[in-house]
């Protein structure tokens, strides 16, 4: 089946050009570049690391609706029922991924930046396809057939690209029907009257529906409620299900350590003591300094990293396994190694240059293996 969302990448990029272009007329500080390699680093290792898995989730789908549906409708229904099933299902999913910390510990990646604009969009994690598996798993026992989901749920994922900017203003009557700019700012916004609201994919109906709307009022800070502090898009997919280990060691009972799991990201027990972040009117975003000539190089790498992860997710299938596994792994290291220089880490320059060494031995097996 083809990856709409993989044929789609030159799209984003155009995108995020026309952003960057746009916000440069107006004065427009959107984009950092330790914040960009970030998203992008999510982003490029959800579409890798998910490629070894997406086919298997898809067929387990398609086996359930073979095997499991309770009724068979015609053609037509089945892309009704598709259409909004995936709205319904995914509006549950988001909903709970902001309620229950082993789902919250997935979805926290898209949520981590201190910026907003299309490339946040990008910001993906490792495991939300098998997050949102059980959700949609259900539209198959309903009826709907594979091909309509599939179409629908990337068509939906699609849509929702275009939502993550500041660049676009409140819509008026649109945001009675449809998710919009402004709805997804408060979406992605830390602000108390903000937190949880609008976890609508295509349409705002939902949220109004079960009482999850909220509209843009006050300006909107990024993040999350604890920042993460770090542009490594590695620790960024890890973060979220690192603390929810260290709270299970820290829990005084198994019973303790298994709730840690389920309950909400606010939950916040006797037992548990963690720094508070400061004041959102205080606290500053975190940021790196870049030498020109660094900044230079980090760009020049990111885009052939960036044009590497296109011909894999586009062609890498036709790789034997270890091949691909290879092809992953080197193009994640780059990923990281951006993220060091940006943040002078010392052990940056020894990353990178065991980097370019894998990266060669890699091309090498490739080619004369």
């Amino acid at each position: 089946m083809v990856n709409l969302i993989a044929l789609a990448i030159p799209l984003f990029f155009l995108g995020m050009g026309v952003e960057a272009w746009v916000a440069l007329k107006r004065k427009r500080a959107l984009f950092r570049l330790g914040d960009v390699i970030a998203d992008l680093g999510c982003g490029v290792g959800q579409q890798l690391v998910t490629g070894f898995y997406a086919a298997a989730l898809l067929g387990a789908y398609e086996w359930l609706y073979q095997h499991g549906r309770l009724v068979t409708w015609p053609t037509w229904a089945g892309w009704v029922g598709a259409f909004l099933g995936v709205e319904v299902a995914y509006y549950w999913w988001h909903r709970l991924s902001h309620e229950v910390n082993l789902l919250w510990a997935a979805h926290v990646v898209h949520h981590q930046s201190e910026d907003y604009n299309l490339a946040v969009a990008l910001r993906q994690s490792v495991t939300t396809s098998l997050s949102s598996f059980p959700f949609f798993a259900v539209l198959a026992v309903l009826g709907v057939p594979t091909l309509p989901f599939a179409v629908l749920n990337s068509l939906t994922t699609l849509y929702q690209f275009w939502i993550h900017t500041e660049l676009v203003p409140k819509l008026g009557v649109l945001e009675k029907v449809l998710n919009t700019p402004a709805l997804h700012r408060v979406h992605h916004a830390v602000n108390p009257q903000y937190l949880d609201k609008n976890h609508g994919a295509t349409f705002a109906v939902w949220d109004r529906l079960f009482g999850t709307y909220a509209p843009e009022e006050e300006r909107c800070i990024y993040g999350t409620t604890t920042p993460l502090r770090s542009f490594n898009p590695l620790w960024a997919q890890l973060e979220g299900f690192a603390r929810l280990l260290r709270m299970s060691r820290a829990a005084p009972s198994v019973g303790q350590a298994l709730a840690v799991w389920f309950r909400s990201p606010a939950w916040k027990p006797d037992w548990w003591r963690e720094d508070e972040p400061p004041p959102l009117d205080a606290r500053p975003v975190y940021r790196a300094s870049v030498a020109p000539g660094r900044t230079r190089y980090v760009l020049v790498q990111l885009s052939v990293l960036l044009a590497a992860t296109f011909c894999d997710v586009m062609w890498g299938a036709a790789l034997a396994l270890p091949q691909q596994v290879v092809v992953a792994t080197v193009i994640l290291l780059g990923l990281w190694s951006m993220s060091a220089l940006v943040e002078s880490k010392a052990f940056a320059p020894k990353l990178e240059a065991g980097r370019l060494v894998a990266t060669l031995a890699s091309a090498a097996w490739l080619l004369l293996g």
